[in-house]
């Protein structure tokens, strides 16, 4: 095949021998089957960033840490320099994500490194050795439904406990390999810790994971992981062998909203009174 343009100062500089055919493409990367060497591994190529939406992604890059202050503030100008910048950041992400995570045990495709803002990587396959299916390709008896469940569960704790939520986990970014299920794209891994949806991201991605695998073992639908790895996580106690029963205990308690109204002009009355006084002292300077 025609070599893609992106891939082609990977081969001049001998990181990769050719390009064996496309695996995947999506809004923000191809991804091509490439050679190596003896290895077959995958290569991501980031697409151009005018042909993405950065306003898409504002939620997922709060919190994120740039190389220093010159280039934060040209991110938030929104200057020319500063949309390199961001793209740059995107791109980084990805890639530092899966060095961190791969080295905390959780199950990811090996990173190769990150060349001419082109991920290389770990080609997971099946038992055949083709591409392995996604999550929601493939039918599981219960059983392995719920192991699958456990290794996920399991994988997104080591992440949380690394102050990493994935932000977007789905079954259709789970691949299955023969030794269980692989986590893959990353470039919207968000901060726990500086990022305000950080909570409601990390649950929207344990709850997929949930709901797909329920379609095998039911019982799993009526468990709560997200709610009760996060409450451990903002007290300091999520560890990464964490014993968690699924099991939360919701607040049910209604808010007392006139309680909460009187105390806002309490507040307002307050510093009424004391802009008053101020102008008074004025008055008799």
């Amino acid at each position: 095949m025609k070599t893609p343009a992106g891939l082609q100062p990977l081969i001049d500089d001998g990181l990769i021998d050719a390009v064996v055919r496309p695996l995947k493409s999506g809004k923000e990367a191809a991804v091509y089957v490439v050679r190596s060497g003896d290895e077959v591994r995958c290569a991501k190529v980031y697409k151009d960033m005018a042909q993405r939406s950065f306003q898409a992604r504002a939620q997922y890059q709060e919190g994120r840490r740039v190389r220093g202050s010159r280039q934060q503030r040209a991110i938030g100008k929104s200057s020319r320099f500063g949309r390199r910048e961001q793209e740059a950041a995107w791109k980084d992400a990805e890639a530092d994500a899966l060095y961190r995570l791969a080295d905390a045990g959780v199950r990811v495709p090996r990173p190769h490194g990150f060349f001419h803002g082109v991920l290389l990587m770990e080609l997971v396959v099946d038992e055949d050795g083709r591409s392995a299916p996604r999550l929601g390709e493939v039918t599981l008896d219960a059983e392995r439904a719920r192991a699958f469940h456990r290794t996920l569960v399991g994988d997104i704790v080591r992440m949380l406990c690394l102050g990493l939520v994935h932000g977007d986990l789905s079954e259709y970014n789970v691949l299955v390999a023969p030794d269980g299920p692989v986590i893959i794209d990353f470039p919207q891994v968000v901060s726990a810790a500086g990022n305000n949806a950080a909570r409601a991201m990390l649950l929207r991605d344990v709850h997929n994971v949930r709901d797909t695998l329920a379609r095998f073992a039911p019982e799993l639908a009526a468990t709560h992981y997200g709610e009760e790895m996060w409450a451990l996580f903002e007290k300091g106690e999520l560890r990464p062998d964490s014993a968690l029963s699924g099991r939360f205990a919701f607040d049910t308690r209604r808010a007392d909203t006139r309680a909460v109204l009187r105390s806002i002009e309490d507040a307002r009355q307050e510093a009424i009174i004391r802009q008053q006084g101020r102008e008074e002292a004025e008055g008799r300077d």
